[in-house]
C-alpha cells in the first residue's frame, strides 16, 4: 500500500496561510480586457480534481463558457434575481444597489460548475444526500485558492435562478448548478474583504464561533 513520502516546510505553510488570508471575491469592476491562457486555466481545473470528495466519487463536470451571447442570458437571471433581491435589504436598499455583485460579461471566462449524481449508492453518501454537493463546494474552493496563487481573479456569482441557467447551458437532467464563476486578470486585490471594508459585515472573532462539547 502506498505511503505518504512529501511534508511540507514551515515556508511552504506560510506561504498556504498568505493565500488562504488573501482570498479574495472578484467582482467586474476589478477584472481587465485580458484573456486568460489555456494553461492558467488547466491548472484551475487541474486543482479542483484534487479536491476531496465522498466516497471519491468526484461528482463535479464544469462549462467553460466564453460566448457573448450565453453569457448575456446568464446576465438577464442575475438581473432579475438581483432586482427581486434588493427589497430584502430593508433600510439597506439603496447600499445594496450601489454594490457590483458579479463580473459576467465583464471577466475574460465564467465557468459554471456543476453536481452531477451518481446513478449508484456512493460511500459515505447514504446518510447525508448533501454531501455530494460540499465535494463540489471543496473542488471550488481549491479553484479559489489556485486562482489567488496565480494572481487569477474569480468572483462566485450566487445572485441567479439555478435552474433557468442550467436550461441556458443545455445542463442533463439531474445536474445541480453549484457556482457560476467569473474568471480573469485584475487591475489588483482588496487588503481586505470588499464587503468588510463597505461596512457591509465584519469577520467573526475566532472565540464567537467556538464551542466545546455541545451548544
Amino acid at each position: 500500500m502506498e505511503s505518504a513520502t512529501k511534508f511540507f516546510t514551515a515556508q511552504d505553510v506560510a506561504v498556504l496561510q498568505e493565500i488562504i488570508v488573501h482570498r479574495r471575491d472578484v467582482r467586474g469592476n476589478r477584472f481587465i480586457d485580458k484573456p486568460v491562457e489555456q494553461q492558467v486555466i488547466d491548472q484551475l481545473l487541474k486543482a479542483a480534481l484534487h479536491a476531496p470528495s465522498v466516497g471519491y466519487s468526484q461528482p463535479w463536470e464544469f462549462v467553460l463558457i466564453r460566448d457573448g451571447a450565453i453569457r448575456q442570458q446568464v446576465k438577464d437571471s442575475f438581473d432579475g434575481a438581483n432586482a427581486a433581491a434588493q427589497p430584502v435589504f430593508g433600510d439597506r436598499q439603496d447600499q445594496y444597489a450601489q454594490l457590483k455583485l458579479e463580473g459576467i460579461l465583464e471577466s475574460a471566462l465564467n465557468i459554471a460548475v456543476f453536481y452531477k449524481p451518481s446513478e449508484g449508492p456512493v460511500l459515505g453518501q447514504t446518510a447525508m444526500a448533501e454531501a455530494g454537493l460540499y465535494s463540489v463546494v471543496c473542488a471550488i474552493q481549491n479553484m479559489w485558492l489556485m486562482a489567488r496563487a496565480l494572481n487569477i481573479g474569480l468572483g462566485w456569482v450566487s445572485i441567479l435562478d439555478a435552474d433557468k441557467v442550467a436550461v441556458i447551458l443545455n445542463a442533463p437532467p439531474g445536474h445541480r448548478l453549484v457556482a457560476y464563476l467569473c474568471i480573469g486578470y485584475t487591475d489588483g486585490f482588496f487588503s481586505r474583504p470588499e464587503l468588510e471594508i463597505l461596512e457591509w459585515e465584519k469577520r467573526r472573532e475566532l472565540e464567537s464561533v467556538i464551542w466545546y462539547e455541545h451548544f
